[in-house]
């Protein structure tokens, strides 16, 4: 692994930081609301007396009230429309980009970013906020169906594990940057800093994107142009890298560059190859030009739409299985902690114990295990560390719950701490990798579609309903922490899901090896 690692370009580096600034956006997005709630409604004008008064400095006079008087309700939908737009530039984003490219669809998240960003940042009514939430949340989702895409395609093969787990260690980065300056400006009018901050990383996002190219396996495949695509690769993996292949797995030849007869040729070969395996199916003898170029012969298979990739039957247990897996992901209650934990916890930790600074020490435990558990989906495999992730979070919900009931503040705090930790395990990292592990190139834009669809919904039923059903339970049977106890049965309905029906991708050759459709021939 340090051996391969110390292969990588700086190259490389620079386009995986600048891709990622998309998730990081997300995480930033959604936590942005968590720390500064009361102060945006009303309720107080900051959520630190200590803070406030070291940062006397920069208020306004006392008289000056800076918010946007909300019920909790309101306040809920403002938070939940975001999964809302989530969801729309999920399921927008992977036929986009299967046509378009990736390059232009991240410079399009880009754009959604900052002028929702800006919005917030202006507006002063519940409608005006909602809509910057909106935008933001385009770009998010966007993003999450985009950028796995970008770097599991500019990755190198036995890295795309490891890579792939950037994708969320990248949303935890921003989940912590933004508790970080809600800790800090959740007071009188600074709140608006922590939005505005959007708009310059929406920005530096923007610029960064023109250092970066196309996918060149996305050129290869959708553009045709196989030789553009090995120059670019080139350039990604290093001019002395072998790539030969990388390339030749594309199934669109090697783009090493030929005469224009040559081509022309090829091109008649691999017509009557065509035509001779229609006529003699059955015949062992392989074609002279087929054992000299392994993969030109291969045609690529048009791109499956929305619909298509459930009517197909090679592709409909792959959608089955990601979209389970990212209901998984939000039922398990992960965004209850991320959203809400500033006023879950204001009233179940010691005086002397900010639920905001708890906030930060629960972030940095998610970037923290988020980074350290990046190569456990490559060593131990992708069913494994979803399993392990459903079941401690399931039981770190039971820990919490009870917790809660009986008073135990320090046992709460360290059960919300664990059950951060185990969804860094799994469920955060390896729904972005399956989903695009689980189809071929022609269904992946579709399959990343349909699983960050269900993510924003199942996002949406969290975001709205937690802080609803919660207040709800309480009242109805007294006390707090009801709702952790649905958390843990549906951890438990998930893990057997995950049993059942999702494969391991770890270590198979191809998609037809993942489901069991061909054998295996080293």
């Amino acid at each position: 692994m340090a051996a391969n690692l110390r292969d990588l370009t700086l190259y490389l580096v620079v386009l995986i930081i600048v891709s990622t600034l998309g998730p990081l956006q997300f995480g930033f997005h959604l936590a942005e609301l968590n720390a500064p709630e009361d102060v945006i409604t009303c309720r107080k004008t900051s959520i630190s007396s200590t803070i406030a008064n070291l940062l006397s400095y920069v208020k306004n006079s006392p008289n000056d009230v800076d918010c946007i008087p909300m019920t909790r309700p309101q306040f809920a939908t403002v938070s939940a429309i975001f999964t809302v737009g989530g969801l729309f530039g999920a399921l927008v984003a992977g036929p986009f980009t299967s046509a378009r490219g990736r390059w232009l669809s991240m410079q399009l998240t880009a754009a959604f970013y900052m002028v929702g960003s800006l919005v917030e940042t202006l507006s002063h009514s519940v409608p005006v906020l909602s809509t910057g939430r909106f935008l933001t949340g385009v770009g998010a989702g966007a993003s999450t169906v985009i950028v796995p895409l970008y770097i599991s395609e500019i990755a190198p093969p036995a890295q795309r594990g490891l890579f792939g787990a950037f994708t969320q260690i990248s949303i935890n980065l921003g989940i912590l940057i933004s508790q970080t300056l809600g800790y800090f400006l959740s007071h009188d009018s600074a709140w608006r800093w922590i939005l505005g901050s959007g708009v310059v990383v929406a920005a530096a996002q923007g610029f960064g994107l023109l250092l970066a190219p196309e996918s060149p396996k996305w050129t290869a495949s959708a553009k045709g142009d196989v030789t553009q695509a090995r120059r670019t690769l080139q350039r990604i993996r290093g001019k002395n890298a072998n790539i030969d292949e990388e390339v030749e797995s594309w199934g669109h030849g090697s783009g090493r560059p030929t005469s224009e007869e040559e081509s022309l040729l090829h091109n008649v070969e691999d017509r009557m190859e065509g035509l001779l395996r229609r006529d003699t199916s059955r015949s062992n003898s392989p074609s002279p030009s087929t054992s000299s170029r392994p993969h030109a012969h291969k045609a690529s298979k048009p791109h499956l739409g929305f619909v298509q990739v459930l009517k197909d039957s090679n592709t409909r247990p792959a959608i089955i299985a990601v979209v389970g897996i990212m209901f998984a992901q939000q039922l398990c209650g992960i965004n209850s902690i991320i959203m809400y934990s500033v006023s879950l916890f204001r009233d179940l930790l010691p005086p002397s114990f900010s639920s905001g600074l708890l906030t930060i020490c629960i972030s940095i435990i998610n970037l923290g295990t988020t980074t350290a558990c990046s190569p456990l989906p490559d060593k131990f495999g992708r069913k494994a560390c979803l399993l392990a992730s459903t079941i401690g979070q399931g039981l770190s919900s039971l820990v919490l719950a009870l917790s809660i009931m009986f008073g135990v503040k320090i046992l709460s705090a360290i059960a919300a701490l664990f059950f951060v930790a185990f969804f860094a395990v799994g469920l955060g990292p390896v729904p972005f990798i399956l989903a695009s592990e689980l189809v071929g190139e022609e269904a992946v834009g579709a399959t990343q579609s349909w699983a960050l669809g269900a993510s924003y919904i199942a996002t949406f039923l969290v975001a709205f309903g937690f802080p609803v059903v919660n207040e709800a339970l309480n009242r109805a049977f007294g006390g707090a922490g009801w709702v952790y106890f649905i958390f843990a049965g549906m951890a438990a309905i998930w893990a057997l899901f995950i049993v059942r029906v999702v494969p391991e991708t770890k270590g198979k050759k191809s998609v037809d090896e993942v489901w069991g459709r061909t054998r295996r021939v080293d």
